[in-house]
């Protein structure tokens, strides 16, 4: 299995956490901001350099105001859909 970087569901991911950070209306910075990281933080993620663990990851869809278990479930929406 190759690692997940380099996967398509990785681009999905990364695409779908930008949308809700724009929906949100934050930019970058504000949202790197309210999970009390530096201002590269979420541009390091969305571009892919820097991975998230589930934790960060609900503490980030809270900052976006969706719960994971949403994002979750349209991240597979999203995922079966691009397949």
């Amino acid at each position: 299995m190759s690692k997940t970087i380099y996967r398509p569901e990785h681009d999905v991911l990364l695409s779908l956490l930008k949308k809700h950070r724009n929906a949100a209306k934050l930019t970058q910075a504000e949202c790197s901001k309210a999970l009390s990281r530096p201002q590269s933080f979420m541009s390091d993620v969305e571009s892919g350099t820097r991975r998230l663990d589930i934790i960060q990851l609900r503490d980030l869809c809270k900052v976006l105001g969706i719960s994971l278990c949403k994002f979750v479930q349209e991240l597979e929406n999203a995922i079966a859909v691009s397949n």
